[in-house]
């Protein structure tokens, strides 16, 4: 398997990371299955078959908008590359040529620039979005396992609203329009996933170190098969 873009500028990331502070929100890890996902989303078995939501542009007044209009920039397809470089995990979106630093396995004060420092024992996330205008897909190209932090609309949402999805056996997960989302998290140094969207890719995002002082956290310990939630 290759990363493309392992060596793109940090410079280029499309959101400067807050840090500066040590709170974290600890969330359960939950084992992905087709019930629990649910409202969120669901499980993708193949993605020749996941047909992706596009949301009608909202009306500015009290005139509607037009029937069958406002919901014609289709979706936008290509590979979402992820990769851990020391304790840091950036990933860039070929579908909307995009790049990210996305979370830390250390406090980013603390966080080695290369190599492996620290064990990878957790993730901190400092943020999340959500795109009003379509839903997204993100399947595993090479059969990798990934979690990613979800939770249900709304923008009063708070860490505590969060929870995170394990999908494993090359699975992948297709999330409504609305669901916010932070960064996939891949269980391998690196990873390659299709991704499927709203070609608009609008995005409403909430910082977690500015607006609430901490970061999600997520454990990356093995799943406990009794109970679905990692200990």
């Amino acid at each position: 398997m290759t990363v493309q873009n392992m060596d793109f500028d940090p410079s280029d990331i499309a959101y400067v990371p807050t840090t500066g502070v040590r709170k974290e929100f600890r969330l359960p890890v939950i084992q992905a299955t087709a019930e629990n996902v649910k409202g969120y989303g669901h499980i993708v078995d193949s993605p020749d078959n996941c047909p992706i939501e596009i949301t009608q542009w909202p009306a500015q007044g009290w005139r509607p908008v037009d029937k069958n209009s406002g919901d014609q920039g289709g979706t936008t397809e290509g590979l979402f590359e992820f990769w851990w470089k020391g304790d840091t995990l950036y990933a860039r979106n070929n579908a909307v040529g995009d790049s990210y630093l996305f979370a830390w396995s250390q406090f980013p004060e603390e966080a080695a620039a290369r190599g492996n420092a620290n064990p990878r024992d957790k993730v901190l996330i400092w943020r999340a979005n959500y795109h009003p205008d379509g839903g997204q897909m993100f399947y595993p190209m090479d059969g990798q396992s990934f979690i990613v932090p979800v939770a249900l609309p709304g923008d009063d949402v708070t860490p505590e609203k969060f929870v995170a999805f394990r999908v494993d056996g090359g699975k992948g997960l297709y999330i409504h329009p609305n669901i916010w989302h932070g960064a996939i998290v891949p269980l391998d140094d690196h990873s390659r996933l299709i991704d499927r969207q709203g070609k608009v890719h609008a995005r409403v995002s909430v910082d977690f170190a500015k607006e609430f002082g901490g970061y999600l956290s997520i454990p990356l310990q093995p799943v406990n098969g009794m109970n679905g939630t990692v200990h």
